[in-house]
């Protein structure tokens, strides 16, 4: 019988912990239900499913809950034709989450706690097991329909009714894990990924073909001599562009009581521009930033690279949670033959969830819409802003309404933006579809969701 190395930790306390209460309190309910109550009116030229992943852990949670990192997945699902609309949502049934639902009650800590549960707890198969999170994003490609983790393999799920399948590694190229922000080249189908690592070579990249199979292995980056956390990554015809940034793993001060993660500025950040063509990597390196989200990178007629990003002074919630963190919407232009990162405001409005429509993924872009602040950098995430190229903006006020990441949903004659939002003032959540010609002017159309869903992460329109 094999003992836990570290105490079981402590609950929670769900009631004074900012991401387990209010828009965040989890939701345990599962609900499958057809004509939802509609205000105003759906387009009736938008047939597709609206999808959406996030943090929602199944039980209250034990040990430290760190936010967007834990909470088991849960995936919604609006479903849009005729004007009708449809809700479906269900747990990510990891081996972790079957296993606490057999007690009724969690067994796994976070993911910065060092405790896992023992043989005697779990069997010999999950013993000594970190918990699983596919929590953070949902991906359709090759004819897969994935959870999306950190670092780690997808979960697969079942498009008719998203029961959970298991773990995928779509023909290897996610054997030793993937980033929860692949992207899908619309000009040539691959699905093109990297993955951080704790230990050498610290980090990889490889590509899924069109049709699911296997393009390129999991492959060496040069030039990484620790691991660092990289969230997501940009992706151009010619590159793949991550910012690797200096919040490094620290597996020393988590093991005398502090942080996983270490922010350290004065190594400044990098950015690695990889070849698709499998040629060597350039790397570019300026003054330390952090990125959680891009909206787009492109390949300049000159050779230089663009990219499109949200840009925090500092990560924020892993070493010093009271230090303040503005994100701004930036564009970086990277030479690879120079190393030269030329950075320049596009807004400086802090905002975050930078999205766009992703059929231009790899290419020059219209609009980029983000979450974002009516008062400028203070206050609360509260409304949604649409940047134009041409340097113009719009928002939305929602009202009381805390509205999340907003998806670009193509429809046959018009195009539409989609979030998930839910009423401060009485938590119900409702879909919204906004016109993308105009959507200062608000919703077209509001889809009543029959339960409350919690706020936060990523989701995807997935044409009928």
């Amino acid at each position: 019988m094999n003992a836990p190395s570290f105490p079981r930790p402590a609950p929670v306390d769900l009631a004074h912990h900012s991401h387990l209460t209010g828009v965040f309190e989890p939701q345990r309910e599962e609900v499958d239900v057809r004509d939802l109550e509609v205000v105003g009116e759906l387009p009736s030229d938008l047939y597709g499913a609206y999808l959406r992943n996030g943090p929602n852990p199944r039980y209250d949670p034990i040990g430290r809950y760190v936010y967007p990192l834990d909470g088991d997945g849960m995936v919604h699902r609006i479903e849009l034709a005729d004007g009708a609309a449809r809700y479906t949502n269900r747990f990510v049934r990891t081996p972790m989450v079957v296993a606490e639902e057999k007690v009724g009650h969690a067994i796994w800590a976070g993911v910065t706690d060092l405790y896992t549960p023992s043989e005697a707890e779990v069997g010999p198969e999950l013993a000594g097991t970190p918990r699983e999170l596919p929590d953070i994003n949902v991906v359709r490609h090759g004819g897969r329909l994935m959870a999306m983790a950190e670092t780690t393999r997808p979960y697969l799920l079942d498009p008719a009714d998203l029961r959970t399948l298991g773990p995928e590694s779509c023909d290897g190229a996610m054997a030793v894990g993937s980033t929860a922000h692949p992207k899908i080249d619309p000009a040539t189908g691959e699905l093109v990924l990297f993955n951080y690592l704790l230990d050498p070579p610290y980090l990889t990249w490889s590509v899924v073909a069109a049709d699911g199979s296997l393009a390129r292995p999991p492959t060496p980056v040069t030039g990484m001599d620790q691991a660092l956390m990289i969230h997501d990554m940009a992706l151009t015809e010619r590159y793949i562009v991550l910012m690797v940034c200096p919040l490094a793993f620290d597996m020393a001060g988590l093991l005398t009581g502090g942080s996983v993660l270490d922010w350290r500025p004065e190594d400044g950040t990098r950015v690695a521009l990889i070849p698709r063509d499998g040629g060597p990597v350039r790397w570019a390196s300026c003054e330390a930033f952090w990125v959680w989200h891009f909206a787009n990178g492109f390949d300049l007629p000159d050779g230089r690279v663009s990219v499109d990003y949200a840009q925090w002074s500092y990560p924020g919630g892993f070493a010093d949670a009271d230090r303040p963190s503005v994100g701004t919407l930036m564009r970086a232009v990277i030479d690879p033959e120079t190393g030269a990162v030329q950075r320049t405001v596009l807004s400086d409005r802090d905002v975050e969830f930078p999205r766009i429509d992703d059929r231009s993924l790899t290419r020059g872009h219209g609009t980029v819409a983000t979450v974002g602040k009516l008062a400028g950098r203070e206050g609360p995430m509260d409304s949604l802003w649409f940047f134009d190229p041409s340097g113009s903006e719009a928002h939305w006020d929602p009202g009381s309404l805390t509205v999340g990441e907003p998806i670009f949903m193509p429809g046959a004659e018009h195009d539409y933006w989609g979030m998930i939002g839910t009423d401060r003032a009485d938590m119900s959540s409702w879909f919204c579809v906004l016109p993308a010609e105009d959507p200062g002017a608000g919703p077209l159309g509001r889809v009543r969701l029959p339960l409350r869903v919690p706020a936060g992460l990523h989701g995807a329109w997935l044409p009928a």
